[in-house]
């Protein structure tokens, strides 16, 4: 990485927000202050180096495959992305782009500042070793006010057609207290929500049931946090 991506990554940062420039190869997410504790941890354990130093942003954004759980990240902290078309440039969701409901060139990724937003989050994932890539992965943010949710976005990898997708269900969540029992709800209804294909890794019905659990731990997670400390 040069000297030139370093300082677009790190000029962007402010008190609200923090974005990096598309341009930017995946290890300035990892070298930039500013960048959320959740996008360490998923760009550092489960992305190698090489791939962090040769592969841009703007390509894991459009080929999803190739960081997964880092675009679960983004997804469940509802980040959004500036994308220039034919009629000028616009921010939209990162799911929008992913949905292939806009079109155009991706020139920067953007998160809102988490802390000032009250958002808590929670990750779950299961492998056949602490090494190994997830067999299936669950990255849930929980935004609350007043002790109400406000929005719960839950995204999960190697449970749908597509290599990452948030899930329906935790929008049920908004509007009252998170507890226990609606967590255990929405993790139900995730497991039933999910289109898994089984592979030498794991069967339909394993991924579909992980999905369930995982659901359930990353928001207990979140519950855990609620109150105590920021996300992060």
């Amino acid at each position: 990485m040069n000297d030139e991506q370093v300082r677009t990554a790190n000029q962007v940062l402010t008190g609200e927000s923090w974005s990096i420039d598309a341009d930017a190869p995946l290890q300035a997410v990892l070298d930039s202050p500013g960048s959320p504790p959740l996008f360490r941890r998923m760009l550092g354990s489960l992305v190698a180096w090489q791939t962090r130093n040769e592969k841009e942003v703007r390509r894991a954004l459009t080929s999803p495959r190739l960081a997964p759980e880092w675009v679960a990240a983004l997804l469940a902290l509802g980040a959004t992305v500036t994308v220039a078309g034919e009629a000028g440039s616009a921010e939209v969701p990162l799911e929008a782009l992913l949905d292939r409901k806009v079109t155009g060139r991706v020139s920067a990724l953007h998160v809102s500042s988490l802390p000032a937003r009250g958002v808590e989050w929670g990750e779950a994932r299961v492998a056949r070793t602490p090494a190994d890539e997830p067999i299936v992965l669950v990255v849930a943010a929980v935004e609350t006010d007043g002790g109400v949710v406000r929005e719960a976005r839950v995204a999960l990898t190697g449970v749908w057609p597509e290599p990452v997708r948030l899930a329906e269900a935790p929008s049920q969540l908004v509007g009252a207290p998170l507890d226990e029992a609606r967590i255990r709800a929405v993790a139900a209804a995730v497991e039933g929500e999910v289109v898994p294909k089984g592979d030498f890794r794991g069967s339909e019905a394993y991924r579909r049931a992980m999905a369930g659990v995982l659901t359930r731990r990353a928001l207990e997670q979140c519950l855990r946090q609620e109150g105590t400390h920021g996300c992060g």
